[in-house]
């Protein structure tokens, strides 16, 4: 990165950060182009309306009075741009919509509101145990919500309670508070968030260890997934600890590695991102939208390359599909000759940045399907019988 483009960089966060959101919605734009920039503007307040596109997740499109706007490829400015500088600029990725809560819980089922704290840090959670009493270690599901969310909004719009109770899974809920992250986003482009033995991945590993050891949980048998920043986030961390994740599942993320700072950050999520090889081979599930305007579509492969890269040979098989909900999507299925599923990748025609199939009341989600959290869960049960 040349240092033009990080003093471009920093000059457009001083920007957002006093409201001049058009100045460096276009400054940004530029950079991204490689053109030469024009003089920096001052970061002086600017008390100017703010004005942005906003995509409903119900399916409908919306209103316009002005002429459709191109569809976005690789390395252009995408949709929401001055809307994903100022999340930026407050550290982290675009918020969500509002919060909801867990909803009904069947009679036995407890949602326990926990803090974990060791020598790597503290940790608010929610862990759901299903009322269905277990004759032998559950599985042990760690979910990484998005920015902005709660992990009661996240729980509410995935239905992974629901799933937990019909396959008798334990399911862990890490809340971001908003002193590490002004957005309650997981630190995800930050270095000291990236590797084995420190930050954030090293409190989601000694949280599913203290779980293990205090519930009915299968060691072999412990997942970790998310959404958007969760997912990046997530990636992350089973990377860094194969032995404690046994498989990992992203909607809507980034590669591990693919950012360094919220420069690099920026610039992963508007064009696609690339992270560094693994050295471990690590199941890995994705779901991305091909509309997602806010994480580059192009992130769902370099997840699945950065995956499979580490792997021994594996066979290839493409289906199309539509869920019930109508969106059209695409699956590759990536198999050992013996028939292990070590990844699988699902491209969900024209879906925005949502968990697909999830509840309506919740934030940032597609009722239109496919269910991610099924099928999810199906692949990461699927390792267990490989």
């Amino acid at each position: 990165m040349t240092s033009i483009f990080k003093h471009g960089i920093a000059r457009a966060t001083e920007l957002t950060r006093s409201g001049k959101l058009m100045e460096a919605t276009d400054l940004i734009q530029s950079l991204l182009r490689g053109e030469d920039a024009a003089p920096l503007p001052d970061a002086t307040p600017n008390q100017g309306v703010i004005e942005g596109e906003f995509t409903r997740l119900d399916g409908s499109a919306p209103k316009r009075d002005h002429k459709p706007k191109r569809p976005a490829t690789k390395g252009a400015a995408r949709s929401g741009l001055g809307e994903a500088l100022r999340k930026i600029a407050a550290g982290g990725m675009p918020a969500r919509g509002p919060l909801a809560d867990a909803g009904q819980m069947p009679a036995g089922a407890q949602f326990h509101a926990l803090t974990h704290t060791s020598a790597k840090g503290s940790l608010e959670y929610r862990l759901y145990i299903p009322a269905a009493k277990a004759t032998a270690p559950m599985p042990l599901i760690v979910m990484l919500h998005g920015c902005t969310q709660t992990p009661e909004d996240f729980a509410t719009g995935t239905g992974m309670n629901a799933l937990a109770e019909e396959f008798g899974v334990i399911v862990a809920y890490p809340a971001q508070p908003t002193g590490a992250n002004a957005q309650k986003c997981w630190n995800w482009f930050r270095p000291e968030d990236q590797s084995r033995g420190k930050g954030e991945p090293a409190r989601f590993a000694a949280l599913a260890n203290e779980i293990r050891a205090n519930h009915q949980v299968d060691p072999t048998r412990i997942y970790i997934a998310g959404l958007s920043a969760g997912a990046a986030a997530a990636l992350v961390t089973a990377a860094a600890y194969p032995d404690v994740f046994s498989a990992v599942g992203a909607h809507s993320g980034l590669p591990a590695g693919s950012a360094r700072d919220v420069a690099s950050a920026f610039s992963a999520m508007r064009s696609g991102g690339q992270g560094r090889p693994h050295k471990t081979s690590v199941p890995t599930i994705v779901f991305h939208g091909t509309a997602d305007g806010t994480v580059h579509p192009g992130n769902a492969a370099a997840v699945i390359a950065q995956a499979i890269g580490a792997m021994p040979a594996l066979e290839t098989t493409v289906e199309t599909g539509r869920s019930d909900g109508g969106r059209g999507f695409n699956k590759t299925v990536y198999v050992t000759q013996t028939g292990r599923p070590m990844a699988e990748l699902w491209e969900i025609d024209a879906a925005g940045h949502a968990w697909a199939g999830g509840a309506p009341g919740a934030s940032y989600t597609d009722p239109l399907g496919p269910d991610a959290s099924r099928h999810m869960l199906r692949f990461f049960l699927a390792q267990d019988t490989a």
